[in-house]
């Protein structure tokens, strides 16, 4: 039996009742960005009935799709005058450098700084003004997600967390915000940012991306090298995880293993413990304890600003796995694969 330490009571959940709308009704939203989150968070409020500005520089390739998209283009800054709020929905690498020069000069005491990441914020590389809200929504997924969902009368799930509560009233924006994008039809979660940004860049790491793309690539060249054809590594490895993954995103881990063999379950069961175990659980709390402490993220923003030599060097090398090349010959021959569109 594996226990957990009880670390707190159950989160709150918020709904669409606990959220008011029409907070944000009289008010204008700036979002500055437009890619996949900028659009999603664009497009969902105007739905909304929220009077929205995009707010991009004016060389940005952007500014066409935003207004193919029915929306108000103008320059950074005049968005900015223009706002009452103010969504950075921009790369946590450039986000510093647009609020310092396009965003900070132009701020009034009362606005609204809204973010999806606490990235920036919590590591210090942007410090916002004091006289203003600083909040965050963080939809539980991509962008084109947020918007298919909201398109469909649905939503994606979302944490809220206040930095700077100048005007009493960040908590209220941040419901109606993530209201007025659709989360509160799936749930939103009340955090502060030092816990979302934590979590966020450990599950990436250790799990969803870095720690799933290195147990597929091991499991694939476990297989070739034993002699197995590449093909068959490729789809017992990477094609089917989909469908477990569907399964588990659907009913949980336990409702996957209900509606898998007997054979799967006992394989399960009994190996998948000895695959990840004591050892890659001290890796995972090693992991955990650079983020706390600020590691990863100052040998992140050092590469960042350095050129990205290693960085760089790391994308080459994986690009070059030879389950890429496999993978683009197999998914070529499945004609009726194709990507969501976005709606």
């Amino acid at each position: 039996m594996h226990k957990l330490p009880r670390r707190r009571t159950a989160a709150r959940i918020y709904t669409d009742e606990d959220s008011d709308l029409r907070w944000l009704k009289g008010k204008t939203c700036a979002v500055i960005g437009f890619g996949a989150q900028g659009r999603a968070h664009a497009l969902n409020l105007r739905d909304s009935g929220i009077a929205v500005v995009v707010g991009l520089y004016r060389e940005s390739k952007s500014r066409v799709a935003a207004r193919r998209a029915g929306l108000k283009v103008v320059d950074t800054p005049e968005a900015v005058h223009r706002a009452d709020v103010i969504f950075l929905a921009l790369p946590d690498t450039k986000m510093p450098e647009v609020y310092k020069k396009e965003i900070a000069p132009y701020l009034r005491l009362g606005q609204t700084l809204l973010v999806a990441h606490g990235f920036a914020i919590h590591y210090g590389t942007l410090v916002p003004r004091k006289d203003v809200d600083v909040v965050m929504v963080a939809p539980k997924g991509l962008g084109p997600m947020v918007r298919r969902e909201f398109a469909k009368g649905r939503g994606v799930p979302a944490l809220i967390a206040v930095h700077q509560n100048r005007s009493r009233h960040a908590k209220r924006t941040a419901l109606a915000w993530a209201k007025g994008i659709g989360c509160t039809r799936a749930g939103v979660i009340e955090t502060t940012f030092r816990e979302e940004t934590e979590t966020d860049l450990f599950g990436e790491q250790a799990v969803l991306c870095g720690g799933t793309s290195a147990l597929i690539r091991a499991g694939f060249e476990t297989l070739v090298r034993a002699g197995y054809p590449p093909e068959l590594a490729y789809f017992e490895c990477l094609h089917e995880l989909k469908f477990i993954v569907d399964l588990i995103h659907e009913a949980g881990i336990n409702g996957m293993r209900a509606l898998i063999s007997d054979t799967a379950k006992w394989g399960e069961l009994t190996v998948g413990p000895r695959i990840v175990d004591a050892t890659v659980r001290r890796k995972m709390e090693a992991a955990l304890r650079e983020i706390r402490s600020g590691k990863f993220a100052r040998e992140f923003i050092h590469e960042m600003k350095s050129g990205q030599p290693g960085y760089r060097k790391l994308l080459r090398e994986a690009r070059r796995h030879p389950i890429e090349t496999v993978g683009r010959r197999l998914r070529g021959l499945m004609s009726w694969r194709g990507k969501n569109k976005r709606n």
